[in-house]
């Protein structure tokens, strides 16, 4: 390995824990789709809706355990991009990088514009076009602020923002579960599921797990890396697989097998709480999204920071502040890209980007699983099982594929273009570099 693989940077600080990184990896999973999906989910499985999150909780933990495997070599910065690079050379470690970015920038662009549909709950007139342009430029520089002024604060700033998100949507629950405890439920028993409905329903449970690959981009900020990257992935398929799992029994329970309701939770809210209950599930989700969003800038401007500590962009992305140590330029250009994203598209326009992208780079980690076994031997965290755990998730990644909506592949396809043409335009600056010496 590379010294920048091994290496701890020298700029950074290690402020980052064993549970701020769990708290990390939990705020970049738990975002917008659990308010909405639990009644799509429902309305495809019927009574065994919750049978269905929990098989995509497993499909996501296989690909989740091998991202913990290949977590446990690294200590820099970069997740996905490094371990690619590391693995399959810098062609597949620069396509990757690119994917991820858009993928982890459209992802949140998509739940800023969520933040303001929710808030239009108490003021109509953030949806018109200048209080929204208003309102998305606040969400973005409030948390860019935080960032720009030290891990150590993006890190608090998320750690409180996981926990009132999790007791926001714990509450919920418990309010369904006690009124379901008190009176029949509406599930009614469902005779029979296509299997289209299942393979459609688990693809959709699956993507609420997508993101906690952005909480392994600031390792050269954690305390301990190799040790704490599998715990926190394993904390965090735990914890949101608990969330999940629960809200689904509680809105079938409650709704019916067959909700329909765009806002499940605000209606099971509306049920067990009364007039009020709607408020309070719009306040959770801009709570549960705002603290998504913070956790995206605290993990993801550490990609294009390794990308330059690697040789792969210029030097100006891997610039720290000599006051705040944190990395200033990349922080900056990730919250513009966001701020773009999210003022230029809609919410399910984003989601389809973020979508697409993720396949690619859970496809090559799993891959990455067994390169590195046979290269560099034992890892700090071992799968058992051999080849079975990376070759289920490398088969889970073609199976999601299958139900990708392509609509926006023509932005995925620039996108490839764009990391090949980056990749050739490296090479010839390497070979211009070796025939001036």
């Amino acid at each position: 390995m590379s010294a920048a693989q091994n290496g701890e940077s020298q700029e950074l600080v290690r402020a980052i824990g064993r549970w701020s990184l769990a708290a990390l990896a939990i705020n970049s999973v738990l975002g917008s789709g659990v308010f909405g999906l639990p009644a799509t989910v429902a309305g495809l499985l019927g009574s065994y809706s919750t049978i269905g999150v929990l098989i995509a909780s497993l499909a996501m933990g296989i690909i989740m355990a091998c991202f913990a495997e290949v977590a446990s070599r690294f200590s820099a910065a970069g997740g996905p991009y490094l371990y690619a690079r590391a693995s399959f050379g810098k062609l597949i470690g620069i396509l990757v990088a690119w994917l991820l970015y858009l993928a982890q920038a459209a992802a949140p662009a998509a739940n800023v514009n969520l933040f303001v549909i929710h808030l239009a709950e108490f003021w109509p007139a953030v949806s018109e076009p200048w209080p929204r342009f208003l309102m998305l430029s606040l969400l973005v520089a409030g948390l860019t602020l935080i960032n720009l002024l030290g891990v150590r604060q993006g890190t608090i700033a998320n750690n409180v923002f996981t926990i009132i998100k999790i007791l926001a949507i714990a509450s919920v629950i418990v309010a369904g579960a006690a009124m379901i405890l008190k009176q029949p439920t509406h599930i009614e028993r469902t005779t029979h599921v296509p299997p289209r409905a299942w393979l459609q329903a688990t693809v959709l449970v699956a993507f609420l797990f997508g993101g906690f690959e952005s909480a392994l981009a600031p390792m050269s900020e954690a305390k301990d890396p190799r040790r704490d990257a599998a715990f926190a992935l394993f904390a965090t398929l735990i914890g949101c697989g608990a969330i999940y799992l629960s809200i689904q029994w509680v809105v079938t329970a409650v709704l019916g097998s067959s909700a329909s309701t765009q806002r499940p939770l605000a209606e099971v809210a509306r049920i067990a709480m009364g007039d009020h209950g709607g408020a309070i599930v719009a306040l959770s989700a801009m709570v549960s999204i705002y603290g998504y969003l913070g956790a995206k800038l605290l993990g993801m401007p550490r990609v294009t920071f390794a990308l330059a500590q690697q040789g792969d962009l210029p030097r100006i992305f891997s610039s720290v502040s000599l006051k705040f140590q944190t990395p200033w330029f990349s922080i900056l250009l990730y919250a513009l890209v966001i701020w773009i994203l999210a003022s230029i598209g809609s919410f399910a326009w984003n989601v389809t980007l973020s979508v697409i992208s993720r396949l690619f780079y859970y496809g090559a980690v799993c891959l990455a699983v067994i390169v590195l076994r046979r290269r560099d031997g034992p890892a700090n965290f071992r799968l058992p099982g051999g080849w079975l755990l990376p070759m289920l998730g490398i088969a889970v990644c073609a199976v999601l594929a299958t139900q990708a909506d392509l609509r926006q592949s023509k932005i995925v396809g620039l996108t490839v273009l764009a990391a090949i043409l980056h990749w050739a335009w490296l090479k010839q600056a390497d070979r211009a570099k070796q025939l001036s010496r």
